[in-house]
């Protein structure tokens, strides 16, 4: 099983290739739907990640879908199931399981994100329904000095270590996602020195629970300047002082690194991953990859616009924004292939 974990992980990470991530959950789906006026109808978000899933040559960018639940469960406009149109793509299915995030008790402001109970069996439910690989988010907020506190990192890095043992004991890839989130105003001096103490103590809690590490992927922020910054950090040192955290945190064994997106733009995010593969191999032991929600999305949802005229359009859209991220997995994203977008 170990060896099948590891094939599964690098095949998730292979040259060129990323995660789409279509996970979002019903409440985040329908305020996405929302942008576009177009309503949350199950038909609709069908229709919406049918648009996806269906897009010529997806396989040729996309490694991987992080599917939800009512996804996995859902079938194509051609009556196929959506997990089966993943894999006529050559592309390997995969399955958020965490059930969000609550106030942490007895801590002000911070997070621990619920799902653990019954996940076993969850787990078993959704390898039968075609998941080869998982992903749970942990949700780290900076919020001035007395946050994250060191409460808050070491139960969810409880939590995501308990996950990753569970998808591992039934032959699932886990994806841990411990993520420091750039709300706030912040220095990039910070989130660096947050990100630090939230990888020590993840990897030391992954370690203690028997985690196989070259069977799981980590899908880490980058170490940027929070939005509300003065100081925005430029993409270089973004990518400097991102490779340097991961070296000092992250065991080589880990096949990749693929990337959450999190508040940055579509091109901001294609252009600090391309950044990272400028850098020499030497500091980049993993494969870097992206695993994006709205990078890869806002654009399509424009597009779109919830309209059947659409879709071929929304879809061409979609298939460059991938094309552009595949570009910055070998470091050859440029600024100007922006313009090649479809109009």
């Amino acid at each position: 099983m170990t060896q099948s974990l590891n094939q599964i992980a690098k095949a998730l990470v292979a040259p060129g290739k990323g995660i789409l991530a279509a996970d979002e959950s019903t409440g985040t789906i329908t305020k996405r739907l929302k942008s576009i006026n177009v309503e949350s109808t199950e038909t609709n978000r069908q229709a919406y990640r049918n648009l996806l899933f269906t897009a010529p040559h997806m396989g040729e960018y996309i490694s991987g879908v992080i599917l939800y639940d009512e996804t996995i469960r859902q079938n194509g406009l051609n009556g196929k199931a959506f997990t089966e149109i993943l894999k006529s793509q050559g592309v390997i299915p995969g399955i958020k399981v965490d059930k969000g995030t609550i106030a942490l008790p007895g801590s002000a402001d911070e997070k621990i994100t619920e799902g653990l109970d019954g996940l076993h069996t969850r787990l078993e439910e959704y390898k039968k329904l075609g998941a080869q690989f998982a992903k749970w988010r942990a949700v780290i907020t900076i919020k001035g000095n007395e946050s994250p506190s060191d409460y808050c990192l070491k139960t969810n890095a409880h939590a995501l270590a308990r996950y990753a043992a569970l998808c591992q004991d039934v032959g699932i890839v886990p994806i841990v996602e411990p993520e420091v989130l750039m709300d706030g105003d912040h220095s990039i001096d910070v989130c660096e020195s947050v990100t630090l103490r939230t990888l020590h103590i993840v990897f030391n809690e992954l370690y203690n629970q028997r985690v196989q590490l070259d069977g799981m992927l980590l899908k880490p922020n980058m170490v940027i300047s929070a939005l509300n910054c003065k100081k925005q950090a430029p993409t270089k040192e973004i990518a400097e002082r991102s490779l340097a955290c991961y070296n000092r945190t992250v065991p080589s064994a880990v096949p990749g690194l693929v990337f959450l997106s999190g508040g940055q733009s579509e091109n901001q995010a294609t252009a600090n991953l391309n950044e990272m593969n400028l850098l020499p191999a030497a500091l980049r032991p993993w494969e870097l990859s992206f695993s994006y929600g709205r990078a890869l999305q806002q654009s399509t949802l424009a597009a779109w616009q919830g309209k059947e005229s659409q879709v071929k359009f929304a879809q061409e859209v979609f298939a460059h924004r991938c094309r552009l991220n595949s570009a910055a997995r070998y470091g050859k994203y440029h600024p100007d292939l922006e313009k090649e977008m479809p109009k």
